[in-house]
């Protein structure tokens, strides 16, 4: 067991599992009899949610940062050559992998159980530029150990102003030696470069706040998407289970169908006995009458009254 074996493993964990997971390895230190090691498990701190978030990015995407950290590179010596095209070009490349970088360690996150919320997410945005401004932090960051989220600074490293500094070369006693017109075109030289610097400065400065003005832009309009696209997905689910619905409705509409086809037939059916049956019992009572009208004890009956009277 070493140190960075340790760290590893515990930056690699859930955020709810890191505490757990580092006392045990810091008493299995202890047990082994290595109290130093022990006592340096115990000081790692567990990771914030958006640190969390980045290190995960870089242990899931380790093929997908590296475009951000050369990035970097190339900014700061853009920023430092003064190349105002250059920083146009890189600048809006930084938008683009950036929003998309944040965007996917949202979804690790999401798909690891533990999703983010937009203030987390604006603390990944700011470790990924502060990745892009100081090489010191994208070191740190690629390592997958952060413990709190990385402040972006204000900008990039300055130009080297040297130049703004130097004074003007001494005159010689002698004026032969150092034409006075040569003196003044240096003069103005050092004026050109100082407004050209001044000027790329100013150039710089403007392009980085239109990129933060786009990067947020771009984040909201990040997490509009991701929450039509949550929104969408919902009404899927709930298209779904209507669907589902739909489909068993009308299997007891059929069902329902065929028992009432079958309880009309059988009304039929019955009404055709009913029919029948009634015609019988007429038939019968019809039969009952005529025999009884010619009942012979019903006539001597009749005819002993009438010789009585």
């Amino acid at each position: 067991m070493d140190l960075d074996a340790v760290a590893d493993e515990l930056y690699g964990l859930p955020p709810e599992a890191f505490t757990a997971v580092r006392d045990a390895r810091a008493a299995a230190a202890r047990s082994a009899g290595d109290r130093a090691l022990a006592e340096k498990i115990r000081k790692l701190r567990r990771p914030s949610s958006s640190a969390w978030a980045a290190n995960l990015l870089v242990r899931e995407r380790p093929d997908e940062i590296k475009p951000l950290l050369q990035l970097g590179q190339a900014l700061r010596q853009a920023h430092r050559d003064l190349d105002g095209a250059q920083l146009r070009e890189l600048s809006r490349r930084q938008h683009l992998l950036i929003n998309a970088l944040s965007r996917q360690a949202g979804q690790l996150a999401k798909e690891a159980g533990h999703p983010i919320s937009d203030d987390v997410q604006h603390e990944v945005e700011g470790t990924l530029h502060a990745v892009l401004a100081d090489p010191s932090a994208a070191q740190t960051w690629a390592a997958g150990r952060l413990v709190k989220p990385l402040s972006p600074t204000l900008g990039f490293p300055s130009a080297d102003d040297t130049a703004l500094r130097r004074a003007p070369a001494a005159r010689t006693p002698s004026t032969a030696s150092r034409p006075a017109p040569r003196a003044r075109g240096d003069r103005a030289a050092d004026e050109e470069r100082r407004r050209r610097i001044e000027g790329a400065r100013r150039e710089a400065a403007d392009s980085e706040g239109e990129l933060r003005a786009l990067e947020d832009e771009a984040a909201t309009a990040g997490r509009e998407a991701d929450e039509a696209a949550e929104h969408e997905s919902g009404l899927q689910q709930r298209v779904g289970e209507l669907a589902d619905e739909l489909k068993r409705l009308e299997n007891e509409q059929r069902q329902a169908r065929t028992a009432t086809q079958k309880a009309r037939e059988r009304v039929r059916a019955v009404d055709r006995q009913v029919r029948e049956a009634r015609r019988r019992a007429e038939s019968t009572a019809a039969q009952v009458e005529r025999l009884g009208g010619q009942d012979p004890g019903h006539g001597r009956t009749k005819e002993t009254k009438k010789g009585d009277v």
